[in-house]
C-alpha cells in the first residue's frame, strides 16, 4: 500500500509546470544514475564537432518550423 502522505506528495508534484517538472525530473534521473566525469568532456566535444560540420558546410541546419512540422505528422499517424 503507498503511504497516502506520498500520494498527496506526488500530486502536489504533478500540479507544478512542465517546466518545472522537467527540472525535477532531471535532478532525481542525475541523483539515481550518478555522474560520470567524462561525460560533460563528451559533449563538449560533440558539440564542437556539429557546430564545426556547420560551420564547414559539411551539414546543414534544418528550420526548426521543418522539424517540428515533421514531429506532428508523425504524432499524427
Amino acid at each position: 500500500m503507498v503511504d497516502r502522505n506520498a500520494d498527496a506528495f506526488a500530486n502536489q508534484l504533478l500540479a507544478l509546470p512542465v517546466g518545472d517538472r522537467a527540472r525535477l525530473a532531471q535532478l532525481l534521473l542525475a541523483s539515481i544514475e550518478g555522474r560520470d566525469p567524462s561525460a560533460a568532456a563528451a559533449w563538449d566535444e560533440e558539440i564542437d564537432r556539429r557546430a564545426a560540420a556547420l560551420t564547414s558546410g559539411t551539414v546543414a541546419g534544418v528550420p526548426a518550423t521543418d522539424v517540428f512540422a515533421a514531429v506532428e505528422r508523425k504524432l499524427a499517424r
